[in-house]
């Protein structure tokens, strides 16, 4: 729960001093986020051109997709990852914003 006002927070992925970066603990730009049932996070970092999954209460993330800084529009890149949902057997979708598509991504 949050309150209004509290100054308190926790840091669940990327840097407590703003850095950007491309190694697995950094990210560069993320904006999309969505969590499945287990609590693990999954963020479209998206001037990395990846999404990264963090496992719940992990701080190093495994790219699951695209190409940490390499863009492109083949099947296993991506360009400038947006938004993420998951369906009900965790299927991933991304909006692959810069080459207007939607991918998914079957669980495995």
């Amino acid at each position: 729960r949050w309150t209004i006002g509290d100054s308190k927070w926790t840091l669940l992925a990327g840097s407590l001093n703003s850095l950007a970066g491309t190694t697995s603990t950094l990210l560069n730009s993320p904006i999309g986020t969505t969590l499945d049932p287990m609590g693990n996070i999954y963020i479209a970092d998206t001037l990395n051109h990846r999404i990264q999954f963090y496992l719940s209460n992990q701080s190093i993330a495994s790219t699951i997709a695209g190409v940490t800084n390499s863009h492109g529009s083949n099947a296993t890149q991506l360009y400038n990852p947006y938004g993420l949902a998951l369906d009900s057997q965790l299927n991933l979708y991304v909006a692959d914003s810069a080459n207007n598509r939607i991918q998914k991504f079957v669980r495995y």
